[in-house]
């Protein structure tokens, strides 16, 4: 069992004891002395749960002293959030005279029995945890005196949670060379090889498979390329979906077994293909026969690499010349790893911690996993006493597997900070190999409460990115998906799920195709799949763990459900699952939500993205703690709740896709904690109907909007300077992305705008990284588009009347520029060509200085870049244009140029292209670049494309 979630749960028992409203509250009721003695309780509890946790491995009356301890922890943080949450509904009813209106409120007969009731179950939990603590002194817990087991401390680094990249891999050249040998080698008997590298956990087996298949030489050699990543579910159906998904880029849409091999075998045919199958565990001879089988057909040379820990799986997959095992890391390498890890950032290395270090590195055997984290345990630890602690006392058999775990795993867990072990025993309810996405993680921690800040202008959001970072600094995180900088998705090392998997047995459970591992008494449960009929069929054992606070598929979302979800089944489920404070049904193809969600006092976390709903119930505006709703993809959705301004603590609101919605609903302005608003839909109906919004004047205030936002319908909008100008997008100093669409495809009803002013008030704030403006009707753009000084994306299209575009040539910091679909537009800039070759002149970097990529596309009367050319004075300008220095794009690499017939005239150069895309275009733009040779360079040098 493992002390992290209850340490949480503790930790946010003392915050909420320890708020104005409860201890207001408290006073009110009569309760306040209570509520004092559990708090002093819960913290007297909460600073002994590290000494319980390390005896109960040994002592079974301090384990079952904690599964105690564990229930009422959890019934009391139930109770006080249900004391909270029936005065926060009244607050919400009522308004905002908080005192006043309590006492009102318990003033009545019906509400007195409640407080009374209340009161004697807050008197009841009280004494259950001084009972509590009374065992504890008799069990002699406290605190373990180890003055050299110090606080984790906070080194100053070179930048905040900064880490060492998984593409950097140290000392495995000798075997990337041997791997390599054996991929290139020809002189084979048959055409497919298949080729073993087998190891202990933790070795790098995965990593030395990707630094081999990422090797431009490998890459070079090989037609075709996959991945497959097999784990311990060895289903050859699915293997092989697997495998064409990697090879096409799509999913096979539930094909049966005979086709999928006819597929497979269309695409290997004759082909010299590479194919990785990572982390086999399938001991099975005939199964893998039946996948070798299916991949025989390549042309000669193909090779198949097979990574996995046990040596029957070499001896059954691959002849022992292509068995290659894999040792560790040698000593100097092993630490040279452990001082990076252990010392990043200092110039200078205590020589005794450095001699300590070089004993400890030689312990972990050259396991790189165990070198890594033990690496960022001793980098909070500063003095030779702290290392030798370490080395000597907690360092015994490193790699020897115990119970499974390798101890210096469990060491790097239990060094953690307690706010960081919740926060990662958590992650075991995903399954293995899954890729997790960070947001919705993080939306969970805060969900279960695992995230407090004391400081209350210091988002939650963001101090639960900092724990991520920390996490995945420490080596608990690895294999990131980065998206335009930010790290969006990451899996866990197998190692790592099973160290999550055993500090959090007794609180989360993973549930495979058996109901019968759920244990009553477990607080978090997920599903690695989204069977409705497993729903139905063993509803009876589900509920019977009606204490859960989490209920979440961790599935592939791109995996379909083929039946719905039945009315009955939904209702038993939620009305089972009080407790709740996250609660995932997507893609479920639920048609009707019951009523009875809106008795789900404690959810702040609701997923039914991708399901059928029409109608949301308007009970769901009940859910006052409520702040993550996602509705993306419910493409039936026709409307949002009426009184979705109920739901004040709504932070997180997806609705993006849902393309049936007619409205934004009134009232939508007065959730002021909103962060998140991915669509706005103006109404095409009368602005002062009581059944619809408000008009944009519901975003004036919501200025705590973050990420993206989608406005459409625009062209609908009656009063465009003043709603617009309501709609105050230029205080929303925290909008990275923004999608501005006028025209409703195919609608002819809507209003078009020659009038500049208009657009001029949509004026977005200056953090704006990407912005999309289709479907504007105006004849010119606003001018402040040319201020957007830190955007990078922008998407110009579809905008038929526009005759005029601002200059962007010294947008600093654009990389992406889309202009397509203006029929109007006859040339780039409305300026002269001098200004612009003036500003390249006197300094290179102001023109597009950025600029990568450029797609120029479906614009039928464009004629010039500007309007005012040279070529336009005269026959003496003409015969010596082609010495002018025009302007070049200094870092365009990929040009997309088509349908742009009239193009004829000068534009600006783009000598150091790579990719180029033409077609019904003319070539004098290219023309004049092949022209402009230079004596340091030949223009196109690098330009590897040309259609």
């Amino acid at each position: 069992m493992g002390d992290g979630i209850l340490y949480g749960v503790a930790q946010k028992i003392i915050e909420s004891l320890g708020s104005s409203t409860l201890k207001q509250i408290g006073s009110i009721w009569g309760v306040k002395d209570e509520l004092e003695k559990m708090n002093n309780t819960v913290l007297t509890i909460q600073a002994v749960l590290q000494d319980a946790e390390e005896q109960q491995v040994e002592n079974h009356h301090v384990k079952h002293w904690l599964m105690k301890l564990r229930e009422v922890v959890f019934d009391a943080d139930d109770l006080l959030g249900e004391f909270s949450t029936h005065v926060f509904r009244q607050k919400v009813m009522d308004g905002d005279k908080m005192a006043k209106k309590v006492r009102i409120f318990f003033s009545r007969s019906n509400q007195l029995v409640f407080s009374l009731k209340m009161a004697s179950k807050i008197k009841a939990t009280r004494e259950r945890l001084n009972e509590i603590a009374t065992d504890w002194k008799n069990f002699h817990l406290e605190l373990v005196e180890r003055p050299l087991k110090t606080q984790d401390v906070t080194r100053d680094r070179i930048q905040t949670h900064s880490y060492i990249g998984e593409e950097e891999v140290i000392g495995r050249e000798e075997d990337r060379k041997a791997i390599i040998d054996l991929l290139l080698d020809f002189d084979v008997k048959d055409n497919v090889s298949f080729i073993c590298i087998v190891g202990i956990g933790g070795l790098g087996k995965t990593t030395l498979a990707q630094y081999v298949s990422n090797d431009k030489i490998v890459q070079d050699y090989f037609e075709l390329k996959m991945w497959v990543c097999v784990s311990d579910d060895f289903d050859v159906k699915k293997i092989v979906e697997k495998i064409i998904e990697s090879a096409t880029k799509r999913k096979p849409e539930n094909l049966e077994m005979d086709l999928l091999q006819n597929e497979l075998r269309e695409h290997l045919n004759k082909k010299k293909y590479l194919l990785v199958l990572d982390d086999i565990w399938n001991e099975d001879v005939e199964k893998w026969c039946n996948l070798k089988r299916l991949l025989i057909g390549g042309a000669k040379g193909s090779k198949v690499v097979i990574t996995s820990r046990t040596k029957l799986v070499a001896k059954i997959t691959s002849t022992i010349k292509l068995q290659y095992v894999l040792s560790g890391l040698p000593k100097d390498q092993s630490w040279f790893l452990l001082k990076r890890m252990a010392f990043e950032g200092q110039d200078t290395i205590d020589p005794d911690l450095e001699a300590i270090g070089m004993n400890i590195a030689e312990k972990c055997q050259g396991v790189p996993l165990a070198i890594k984290t033990i690496g960022r345990v001793l980098y909070f630890r500063t003095t030779k006493a702290e290392w030798s602690y370490i080395k000597n006392n907690e360092l015994t058999n490193v790699t020897q597997l115990k119970n499974g775990i390798i101890p210096a795993l469990k060491l790097s867990y239990d060094h953690l900070p307690s706010y960081l072990k919740c926060c990662f025993a958590y992650c075991s309810l995903f399954p293995k190999d899954y890729l997790i996405d960070k947001l919705t993680l993080i939306q969970l921690w805060i969900a279960q409460g695992f995230i407090q800040s004391l400081e209350k202008n210091k988002q939650l959001e963001d101090i639960a990115n900092n724990y991520f970072m920390d996490l995945h600094w420490r080596s608990f995180f690895q294999e990131v998906e980065e998206d335009e900088g930010m790290y969006t998705k990451f899996k866990m090392h197998d190692l790592i799920h099973d160290l999550a998997l055993s500090v959090s047995k007794s609180e989360c459970t993973l549930v495979d195709s058996n109901a019968n591992n759920v244990n009553e008494k477990v607080r978090h449960l997920s599903f690695s799949f989204a069977n409705v009929s497993f729903f139905r069929e063993n509803l009876s054992t589900l509920v019977r763990a009606n204490k859960i606070r989490t209920f979440i598929l961790a599935c592939d979302p791109r995996v379909g459900v083929r039946e719905t979800v039945e009315e009955s089944t939904l209702k038993t489920l939620i009305s089972s699952f009080r407790y709740l404070r996250a609660l995932d049904l997507h893609g479920l193809k639920i048609n009707i939500l019951s009523n009875i969600i809106g008795t789900l006092m404690h959810l702040k976390y609701l997923d039914l993205s991708s399901n059928d709903i029409e109608v949301l119930p308007n009970s769901i505006t009940k859910l006052v703690n409520l702040q993550i709703l996602k509705l993306s993809m419910c493409v039936n959705l026709k409307e949002l709740p009426i009184d979705i301004k109920k739901l004040v603590s709504l932070k997180y609101l997806d609705i993006n896709g849902c393309k049936n919605l007619t409205h934004m609903p009134r009232g939508l302005g007065k959730l002021t904690s909103l962060q998140t608003l991915t669509l706005f839909v103006v109404s095409k109906g009368l602005v002062n109907s009581s059944k619809l919004c408000n008009g944009l004047v519901e975003l004036n205030t919501l200025n705590d909007l973050r990420g993206k936002i989608k406005i459409i319908n625009l062209a609908w909008v009656k009063d465009a300077i003043s709603e617009f100008k309501a709609a105050n997008l230029k205080e929303k100093q925290y909008l990275s992305e923004l999608e501005l669409r006028w025209n409703p495809e195919g609608d002819d009803g809507a209003i078009a705008y020659d009038d500049k002013n208009s657009i001029d008030n949509l004026q977005p704030p200056e953090s704006l990284k990407l912005l999309v403006e289709d479907g504007y009707m105006g004849v010119r753009f606003s001018s402040w588009l040319s201020f957007l000084t830190n955007l990078v994306k922008l998407n110009i299209g579809n905008c038929k009347k526009c005759q005029y575009l601002p200059p962007l040539y010294q947008l600093p910091s654009l990389q992406q520029l889309h202009i397509r679909e203006m029929y109007g537009v006859e040339y780039m800039t409305d300026g002269d060509i001098n200004n612009e070759i003036s500003a390249s002149l006197a300094s290179p970097s102001t023109f597009f200085p950025s600029l990568e990529r450029f797609y120029l596309e479906n614009c039928p009367n464009l004629k010039g870049w500007w309007r005012r050319d040279i070529v336009d004075k005269g026959k003496e300008a003409t015969a010596t244009s082609t010495t002018i220095p025009l302007p070049s794009f200094p870092g365009l690499s990929f040009f997309s140029f088509w349908d742009c017939p009239k193009m004829t005239t000068w534009m600006p150069l783009f000598p150091n292209l790579e990719g180029l895309y033409m077609i019904n275009t003319s070539w004098k733009p290219l023309e004049q670049t092949i022209e402009m040779n230079t004596a340091s360079s030949s223009p196109l040098s690098k330009l590897r494309i040309c259609i």
